[in-house]
């Protein structure tokens, strides 16, 4: 039997793959496993017993992740899960920039009472005339799941679409669509381009990426979108060069006192993912990894320990040995099962940083004397009797 704790609404499609082995809490203390979508995790006190956190989204600036793997706590995302949601709102975005779209609403509500509108409107709608997206430069910055969707569409819409992504997935790189231009400098996006999209994960590396700097590269007529984080962009900077005429629009989904009623600025409510069929797989996929990590001891889509899969156990014994990525630590397993007379039949280790993470099938179960040995083990972190 399972706990797991909701710290934020998630999606009943989701909740509905627990089997009865799963029992909903209240309590992170009493919890197994946690499902969060934007909770705010940083001050929490994290239980012991707590094996895995899953964000029923993409990004995870709300969840200690270094915090989580020195306690040997999993924590799962769901990329590509909102990815058409996102893709939507992008355009959605390029459109309100491109023309004055919101300006001709508000003139709509304002002379509601005009009884000749209709006529008076042809004579105003000049004042909110823009550009066609077609024809038009797109520099896409990230090629993961929602980007290659932003770039493939783009190009199917008539646009000139260039794309930069150092580090590529090859999954990525076969969704791609070959109309796309591989960028190998993201200065020339933010030379050429007339629309700019960001789509990276924010990171100390990638924080404010979009500073004064890479502004002043851009032409006077370009707008950026930020669907992504909001401190991807030196927003200081971006409002400074919008006021001064240096760029035309800025189009943000992250409200803040810096971008909502700054002159350029177009400012959505965190809507990239507010869909009903975007929260529902956000829901499905995270229920699907905790399962899978709980019950058979598999990681998939973790973004502070490696991948591993090894499908469901065929052997009379499974353990997951969560562990510091340092040398020498296979052999301490392997010599400690061996002198307890149990086989390793099956077995992967994989690293990501810092943490490493080793699954073994054993022909026999393991006793809680040999899990003892395991634990004392200077840099295991947690082992997991998985079966």
């Amino acid at each position: 039997m399972f706990n797991y704790t909701c710290l934020n609404p998630i999606a009943g499609v989701g909740l509905d793959l627990f089997s009865e082995d799963y029992k909903k809490v209240d309590d992170l203390a009493g919890a197994d496993a946690a499902l969060v979508r934007s909770a705010a995790m940083h001050d929490l006190d994290l239980p012991e017993n707590l094996l895995a956190v899953a964000r029923a989204g993409a990004g995870v600036n709300n969840i200690p992740l270094d915090k989580c793997a020195d306690q040997g706590i999993v924590v799962f995302n769901t990329p590509g899960a909102n990815a058409n949601g996102v893709k939507e709102l992008v355009f959605a975005g390029m459109f309100y920039a491109a023309r004055d779209i919101v300006g001709g609403i508000d003139w709509c509500l304002d002379n509601q009472n005009d009884e000749n509108i209709a006529k008076t409107a042809e004579k105003q709608k000049k004042n909110f005339a823009g550009t066609e997206i077609s024809g038009k430069k797109l520099g896409v910055i990230g090629l993961g799941a929602i980007g290659v969707l932003v770039a493939n569409a783009a190009t199917h819409m008539g646009m000139e679409v260039y794309g930069y992504d150092p580090y590529i997935s090859v999954n990525a790189a076969w969704n791609l669509s070959r109309s796309v231009k591989h960028i190998s400098n993201v200065e020339d996006i933010y030379k050429e381009c007339d629309f700019i999209t960001i789509h990276v994960p924010l990171l100390d590396s990638t924080k404010k990426m979009i500073d004064a700097k890479a502004i002043s590269m851009m032409k006077p007529t370009a707008i950026v979108l930020n669907f992504a984080r909001d401190l991807l962009v030196d927003e200081e900077a971006m409002v400074d060069a919008l006021a001064a005429g240096k760029i035309k629009k800025y189009v943000s989904d992250f409200p803040n006192t810096t971008t909502v009623g700054a002159k350029g600025c177009i400012v959505t409510p965190h809507l990239g993912a507010s869909t009903a069929e975007s929260e529902d797989n956000c829901a499905i996929m995270a229920v699907r990894e905790i399962r899978d990590y709980l019950e058979n001891g598999n990681i998939i889509h973790s973004v502070n320990y490696p991948d591993c899969n090894m499908g469901a156990c065929l052997t009379a014994g499974r353990i997951g040995i969560l562990h510091k990525n340092v040398k020498g630590m296979i052999a301490q397993y392997t010599t400690i099962l061996g002198e307890a007379d149990i086989n390793v039949s099956d077995m992967t280790n994989k690293a990501k940083g810092d943490y490493a993470y080793a699954l073994l099938d054993l022909d026999s179960p393991v006793t809680d004397e040999v899990v003892a040995k395991l634990r004392a083990i200077e840099g295991v972190l947690r082992v997991r009797v998985v079966k």
